[in-house]
């Protein structure tokens, strides 16, 4: 009974979270990027980069589970079409602690699509619906979907609440849905991010027709006042990628106050690079390289004078043998020294 009270308040607290998330982004999102954006904030949920479940149920992969107690509240987005195999991933990565297990219907790279995973799937929603009863099933943590609209040429508006019904009807009450369709043929992924038109008004009808379900909206949001709109709307949730990843202080630096309403975990980006410092030097200290880290510190600074010397300094230095935390106080140095650099 105990245990039961405690995963609720755990998933409450989750879905409390996800008002604002930053997005998993593959080759983005990694442990390294997560601290950082935890220390910036205390409450966005964050996500893992995509792990297929192929590589942790077959290749035994289960190191790309790691992660910091820091990072809490984190999820891991699994990638995959094969119900058990998803199932078994699901237990592996609860196992591991994480706090959501997240589905992928909306990656459209070649690579995802060979494995018939991601945004094909929207093809699929019974399939979908399969998978996720067979992972709600086989873990207690909260099983969520991200998605698109659409693919190729189906047709979002029908699309769309066929696909909620049914993925929901299997027991997914929490969704994140990225705005634009993904066209599986013809567009990279980097496309398949910018030229698909983005259908907001969409998604906030799907809330009014799915009252019941937690919606987060994703695609094109580039600040805080943008997301405090769409909860304003009504919408349960936004997730934010790329600004938060190459903008990460003017995204969740005020994330905490305007979002949750509550003191911010620091108040300015120089407070987090020394916050940085002590975990950078344990991950020296156990064999990793600064690079590893630090790429994921240049937006720190974006729009500050100083900014573009900041970002040189660790891209050029950083990826040099022997690298070590004097390199960013030498790079803070240069943050608002020279009044108008950018």
């Amino acid at each position: 009974m105990l245990a039961g009270m405690g995963l609720e308040l755990m998933k409450s607290k989750v879905e409390g979270a996800a008002r604002l998330s930053v997005a998993p982004m593959m080759d983005w999102t990694d442990r390294h990027c997560r601290y950082l954006h935890r220390l910036i904030s205390r409450n966005a949920l964050l996500y893992t980069e995509m792990v297929t479940a192929p590589a942790l149920v077959r290749g035994g992969a289960v190191h790309l589970l790691e992660f910091n107690p820091e990072e809490h509240p984190v999820a891991l987005q699994l990638g995959g079409s094969d119900p058990r195999e998803l199932a078994q991933a699901a237990r592996l990565g609860a196992e591991a602690g994480y706090d959501e297990i997240n589905l992928n219907v909306g990656c459209p790279s070649d690579r995802v699509q060979s494995g018939t995973f991601g945004a094909v799937l929207m093809k699929d929603p019974d399939l979908v619906a399969e998978c996720c009863a067979a992972m709600i099933a086989a873990v207690e943590v909260e099983v969520t979907v991200k998605c698109r609209i659409g693919v190729d040429d189906q047709e979002p508006r029908k699309v769309l609440p066929e696909f909620l019904e049914r993925v929901s009807g299997a027991g997914v009450t929490r969704f994140a849905v990225h705005a634009r369709k993904a066209w599986l043929q013809g567009l990279s992924p980097k496309e398949n991010r910018d030229v698909p038109p983005l259908d907001y008004p969409l998604v906030g009808e799907m809330k009014a027709a799915f009252g019941h379900l937690h919606l987060s909206v994703n695609g094109g949001i580039a600040s805080l006042a943008q997301a405090r709109g769409f909860l304003d709307q009504g919408l349960d949730g936004v997730m934010i990628g790329r600004a938060a990843y190459h903008a990460p202080w003017d995204v969740l630096g005020a994330a905490d106050r305007v979002i949750f309403d509550v003191d911010p975990p620091a108040g300015t980006p120089e407070e987090i690079v020394e916050a940085m410092l002590p975990y950078i030097e344990a991950h020296l200290a156990a064999g990793g390289r600064l690079h590893q880290v630090t790429r994921h510190m240049l937006g720190l600074f974006a729009g500050r004078p100083g900014a573009r010397h900041w970002r040189r300094v660790l891209s050029e230095g950083a990826t040099r043998k022997g690298a070590g935390p004097e390199l960013l106080a030498r790079a803070l140095a240069e943050v608002g020294d020279l009044s108008g650099a950018t």
